[in-house]
């Protein structure tokens, strides 16, 4: 960074001597600016016109501000757009970090859909500002049709798109440092069926949508895995799911979410209704597909959630009357899953059945699961507790001195 500096500059005109002030920007760039007519008279000076000695504190007031920062410096000007920008971490994130297609997808929705109208593709990069990034926060809080949560994930890819313009020096500062986030609560709630309600909805739903309801509810493979999911992932003589594959929704099939392989147990339930699909008279072979199509290719995302709705509706449950997130989905048969597997794997278990990053995440399902026998298996513990000690444990001395409680020898 240059020192900045400067000098006032007298130019010899014909219609009259004129002050320049010149002055060296952070960047080096030096600048030559046009101060107004010289006054050389003993007089006051008329207005609009200055004195050496007036030069000179413009001078020094305009050195001032330049260190301050309020005043832009044209030689920090990197020539590159918001656009650029934008461009330039999107390949970042998928190339150098190696995000999931998916996810750069969704981030390029999130960068056109709402970011490139905002601030404009042709806007130096330079130009987005601390006011513009608040602006743009209050109005979009304020939009009745945008969630919190959607606010949110575009400041924070706003941050990352001018995170990734400083590091490459197209920018001094990130702006969006100085802006405050938007905070999104976490309910933590979510909806399970029981199991006589499993068996009702996979016994309305039938077939081969039957047989997905049940795995999904007893397994707690994604959508998108079950979707994935090939004959040869299933291993019926050692009871075990193999998740190897995941295709979400408007995504393409890869690794599953965790990015690395897991197995999960095949309960007897599970396996029945897999075994009965693995009689059908096609693709049975072990690279087909488990849940196919009638050509044999992969379903669609929509066709599973499409059977559960109806069969919910068939058995006489009301999808609307969960709390959570406007209803039962078909992603909540895993969570169903996760309350029952909590009750007989340990977590470190469940967590890995699931496919979970972080334990807290298996954590819910604990909580979510009800004691409601807790009192009583807590009153039985302290009754058993007296009986393996002295009558005397509930009694004092007649002079008022507590009896210690000695074990019973039998």
């Amino acid at each position: 960074m240059a020192t900045v500096s400067g000098h006032v500059k007298l130019a010899k005109r014909k219609r009259g001597d004129v002050f320049y002030l010149k002055y060296r920007m952070p960047s080096g760039k030096q600048v030559e600016q046009r101060l107004g007519p010289a006054w050389t008279e003993r007089s006051r000076p008329p207005a609009g016109h200055f004195t050496r000695k007036m030069a000179e504190e413009a001078l020094g007031a305009r050195l001032t501000d330049i260190r301050r920062g309020e005043v832009p410096d044209p030689g920090d000007r990197s020539g590159k757009t918001f656009a650029d920008a934008v461009a330039e971490w999107l390949r970042y994130i998928e190339h150098e970090k190696d995000r999931r297609p998916s996810t750069v997808r969704d981030y390029r929705n999130t960068a056109s859909g709402a970011l490139l109208p905002e601030f404009g593709s042709e806007t130096p990069i330079e130009a987005i500002d601390v006011d513009r990034i608040e602006a743009f926060r209050q109005k979009q809080l304020a939009n009745p049709k945008l969630s919190r949560r959607t606010v949110q994930k575009q400041l924070v890819l706003l941050h990352g798109i001018l995170k990734r313009s400083k590091a490459l020096r197209w920018i001094r500062a990130n702006p969006a440092d100085d802006v405050e986030r938007v905070n999104v609560k976490v309910s933590g709630e979510f909806n399970v069926l029981s199991v006589e309600q499993v068996e009702a909805v996979a016994r309305e739903a039938g077939g081969m949508f039957g047989a997905a309801i049940t795995v999904a509810a007893y397994t707690g493979l994604r959508t998108g895995e079950l979707r994935a999911l090939r004959w040869r992932d299933i291993d019926f003589l050692a009871a075990t799911v193999h998740v190897r594959r995941n295709m979400p929704a408007g995504g393409e099939e890869g690794a599953p979410k965790s990015g690395k392989p897991r197995s999960v147990p095949l309960m007897d339930d599970a396996a029945r209704a897999l075994d009965a699909l693995s009689r059908r008279g096609s693709f049975t072979e072990a690279d087909d597909r488990v849940f196919p199509v009638e050509t044999g290719q992969m379903l669609g995302e929509d066709a599973f959630r499409d059977a559960l709705y109806a069969a919910l509706e068939a058995a006489g449950i009301e999808r609307k009357s969960f709390p959570a997130r406007g209803g039962f989905t078909f992603h909540d048969l895993r969570h169903t899953f996760g309350t029952l597997a909590v009750q007989v794997f340990a977590l470190h278990d469940v967590q890995a059945y699931m496919g979970h990053a972080d334990i807290q995440t298996t954590m819910r399902y604990a909580h979510h699961v009800p004691t409601v026998d807790a009192a009583q298996r807590f009153t039985e513990a302290v009754r058993a507790a007296k009986e393996n000690l002295s009558p005397n444990i509930s009694r004092t001395a007649e002079n008022g001195e507590k009896l210690s409680a000695t074990p019973r020898t039998e």
